[in-house]
């Protein structure tokens, strides 16, 4: 093994998103440090999964998200202000639809 997966300290670090039984979606539930993607896998089933609380898991290192600034939120989410059949309230959905 090289010295980089026996120094902990220099795990790259992962993002954790759990489904849940009654989800549909996956969300976040933190994060670890893990030499590789199995073992972040396999570090999140046992931390964050400790009840059987969910039915999958993805492990994701954390420079590859990328996030918008909240600083530059403004800028970001202006023009579609001007574009209202963007927003849900927009549209009229039937009784019958459960999940939009």
């Amino acid at each position: 093994m090289s010295q980089d997966i026996n120094n902990k300290n220099e795990w790259p670090l992962w993002e954790v998103f759990i489904r849940s039984k009654a989800g549909l979606d996956h969300k976040h539930a933190g994060s670890l440090h893990a030499a590789d993607a199995d073992m972040a896998l396999e570090n999140a089933r046992d931390v964050y999964t400790r009840r059987m609380e969910g039915v999958s898991i993805w492990v994701v290192e954390s420079r590859h998200i990328r996030a918008s600034d909240p600083g530059q939120s403004e800028s970001l989410y202006e023009p579609a202000n001007d574009k209202i059949y963007r927003h849900p309230t927009f549209y009229n959905l039937p009784d019958e639809v459960k999940y939009m």
